[in-house]
């Protein structure tokens, strides 16, 4: 079965390297989309990622609204509590990135017939589309099971996509970094990332509560915090496509 699923990735990454192959040099835009295409394609095939995040948002929730029933929740809890969820759910599939590309022997056709950067591209895109779908299962769920009244979504809603953005893109360069391991994958991406990811979490889960608190200070610093998660993914997106070359053809 595994051998099978191996050769429809070879077989799938065989057209999209002869569509990046193209008359001449296929414009970055172009690889960056196929690549895109071709992890959205294995996903909705095989749903592993999107399963694993489904299924932990789901399980997690569930349980922590199982455990704190009826007990009073203070909303900055509640801001830390659905970005902790937010954050493993989103780790337990971002891993799979560039690792499927390394189990099945596709790697190296990709470092032969694209760009570095629109590898990064592509799979960056993939990425924010999965943590986008983690956080449109999530929020809805944790609103369901934990309710929080007068929340400031115009304040909340920038914070996810920022947050998202962020998130996305750290992991796509760690998940690059760890690809090539020969073993604790998983453990050696949740090290790496954790650092990484940080200052991301910690302005996240401020200005969440900042969108839940209904107190002007604190909504004021939310503001301010949507400001730090944009420069945070400008900034890992931008050192992340500078340094990538380097990560993906060592």
């Amino acid at each position: 079965m595994t051998d099978v699923s191996i050769s429809t990735d070879e077989q799938k990454l065989d057209t999209t390297a002869a569509r990046l192959n193209e008359p001449k040099t296929a414009s970055w835009v172009t690889c960056a989309w196929e690549i895109f295409r071709k992890d959205i394609r294995v996903e909705l095939r095989t749903r592993y990622a999107l399963g694993s995040v489904a299924l932990f948002s789901v399980t997690t929730v569930v349980m922590m609204a199982a455990a704190l029933s009826g007990a009073p929740v203070k909303t900055e809890v509640k801001a830390a509590l659905i970005w902790v969820v937010l954050l493993f759910a989103a780790l337990s599939g971002l891993a799979r990135a560039f690792v499927r590309e390394e189990e099945a022997g596709t790697a190296q056709s990709l470092r032969l017939t694209a760009p570095a950067t629109a590898v990064y591209a592509g799979k960056l895109l993939f990425n924010l589309a999965l943590v986008f779908t983690v956080e449109a299962i999530t929020v809805p769920l944790f609103s369901v099971f934990m309710p929080i009244p007068g929340v400031r979504y115009d304040l909340f809603i920038p914070i996810l996509i920022a947050g998202g953005w962020g998130l996305a893109a750290a992991a796509t360069f760690v998940a690059a970094m760890i690809a090539q391991t020969t073993s604790g994958k998983s453990a050696l991406f949740a090290i790496v990332s954790f650092p990484v990811l940080m200052p991301l979490l910690m302005a996240a889960v401020q200005g969440t509560a900042g969108a839940f608190s209904q107190v002007a200070t604190f909504e004021a610093r939310a503001l301010a915090d949507i400001g730090q998660l944009s420069i945070y993914g400008v900034v890992m997106t931008t050192a992340s496509l500078l340094l990538f070359e380097y990560v993906w053809h060592d």
